[in-house]
């Protein structure tokens, strides 16, 4: 084994700005300003991990330091005695600090004491503090007057994966450059180069794999390359790659999908068994699912948004999500997503993933099988339909119930009268020309009020009986509500969603 080994994120690491992949604005920017003699005196680079901040930190400091000509320049020489110790991290001006380790004033304070002194051997004093975001707050305010006025000799170069933890102040007096993730096809040439490079077969289907997972990170891709090489020793497949990671084929992960809206539980935890039995990540599965989820929705002909060239399938794979998207509707694939995402955590905190992920598939196909609500309403009666209609005559409206008496209240727009009974009157007793209640509310008027509007509606004489002790019997609110309750459409629709109750019933 050879002891002097350096891995392949260390080895590829960008030494100058033309190798510096995936991040052409930064580089325009920076070699303009560079040769045009517009260099400012302090820089924030932000993105996630491996995409080059601290790189891009260093090839900055040789282009401010390189012997090979008068003044800065945007291509460093890379073999000048400057540039070799920057790479090497040994050059005595350029300064690297990791802020995770110094994050107290004391330490700021030792830098800022150095800060007046010119460089050694360089043009520029240069301190990269990197993680820059987890400096205390009083370092940072000790960094603050420096920062906005250094001596002319003094550059600072800040790095940070969490941009929003650094305060305002410091962001306005620097120069702030995001760097962006690292698109997957740039990381397919850049993986594939190495890969001819340190004379290793990568097949395409592998490389793909590997560029995907390293979500835009260069430095994650390496690792995972450099691991898969290892694996196999120097054979990179598909295969391989896949039981690296743990993850299941595509075509797999389409065939679970299309279980799922077929509506055939038995077979789709039958096949999320096999799944499991093979070694595969659970979690990475649900993420897999996630992904075909999000393409087949873009993919979906009630969008119109084409064909998404971008999508990571096969011309096959993506006539057949077509082929799943004629019959399936939008409104199912936007309900299955909602509940992946919602049991993305539920995963984390599960004792046994398995168990969860089971349950998920048998909530997802019973998702995928119900109505959508508008469906639902459609089929559902209106409350007018379900109640008697008035008569044509509105003076002379014919009560025999309950329930009729609150549908003329209603009608006759008495809103105050016909929201105090339906609330609070238990009628035991209704028959044609007498009442006979409990007012929960002890009213004494309302029954003078009631009376006089029936035999004014009625042309008839009606007497009202308030007894003084409840029978417990059900108001018109409630009647209602235990009807709609009841109602089987509404209870599945009351199911999908967890907490769900209904709000008004009187409508």
């Amino acid at each position: 084994m050879d002891s002097n080994y350096t891995v392949l994120a260390r080895k590829y690491r960008s030494q100058d700005f033309a190798s510096l992949i995936g991040q052409d604005v930064l580089v325009k920017t920076l070699t303009t300003a560079i040769n045009t003699g517009r260099i400012a005196h302090a820089y924030i680079f932000t993105g996630i991990r491996g995409t080059g901040k601290t790189s891009t930190a260093r090839i900055l400091a040789k282009a401010l330091n390189c012997l090979s000509s008068n003044g800065p320049t945007a291509t460093p020489c890379g073999v000048c005695e400057n540039c070799r110790a920057i790479a090497a991290g040994q050059h005595i001006d350029v300064m690297e600090i990791d802020a995770a380790s110094h994050t107290g004033v004391d330490n700021m304070r030792e830098i800022l004491d150095a800060v007046q002194y010119r460089p050694t051997n360089g043009r520029y004093k240069i301190y990269i503090i990197d993680e820059v975001h987890m400096l205390s707050i009083s370092a940072f305010n000790a960094l603050l007057k420096t920062l906005e006025e250094p001596p002319a000799h003094v550059v600072f170069i800040l790095a940070t994966t969490d941009i929003r933890k650094v305060p305002v102040t410091i962001l306005s007096r620097c120069q702030r450059f995001d760097l962006v993730r690292v698109p997957v096809e740039t990381l397919k040439k850049h993986f594939a180069n190495i890969a001819e490079n340190e004379k290793i077969e990568l097949t395409d289907a592998a490389n793909e794999l590997l560029a995907r997972a390293a979500d835009g990170s260069v430095r994650d891709g390496l690792s995972l390359l450099d691991q898969a090489i290892a694996q196999t020793g120097g054979h990179v497949d598909e295969t391989a790659v896949l039981n690296m990671l743990k993850r299941a084929d595509r075509s797999v992960v389409m065939s679970v999908m299309e279980t799922i809206l077929s509506g055939d539980t038995a077979t789709a935890l039958e096949r999320i068994d096999e799944i499991y039995n093979n070694g595969a990540d659970l979690s990475m599965l649900l993420t897999d699912m996630m992904e075909w989820t999000h393409w087949a929705t873009r993919m979906h002909p009630a969008l119109h948004a084409g064909d998404c060239a971008s999508a990571p399938y096969t011309p096959d794979q993506r006539a057949k999500i077509r082929d799943i998207n004629s019959h399936t509707s939008l409104n199912t694939l936007s309900r299955l997503w909602q509940v992946m995402v919602a049991s993305v955590s539920e995963m984390q905190a599960a004792g046994n993933q398995k168990q969860c992920f089971d349950m998920l598939v048998v909530r997802m196909m019973h998702i995928a099988e119900m109505p959508s609500v508008a469906e639902i309403l459609k089929k559902q009666p209106s409350a007018s339909a379900a109640q008697p209609k008035a008569p044509a005559t509105p003076a002379k409206p014919k009560i025999t119930s309950a329930t009729e008496l609150a549908s003329a209240l209603q009608a006759d727009k008495e809103i105050l009268m016909y929201s105090y009974y339906t609330s609070n009157i238990e009628v035991s007793e209704f028959t044609d020309g007498h009442i006979v209640y409990f007012d929960r509310g002890n009213d004494d008027d309302f029954a003078q009020k009631l009376t006089a509007w029936l035999n004014k509606k009625t042309d008839k004489i009606w007497s009202l009986e308030r007894v003084t002790k409840s029978e417990h019997a059900q108001t018109v609110t409630e009647q209602r509500h235990d009807e709609i309750v009841s109602d089987p459409m509404v209870a599945d629709a009351m199911s999908l969603f967890e907490d769900a109750e209904i709000i008004d019933s009187t409508k």
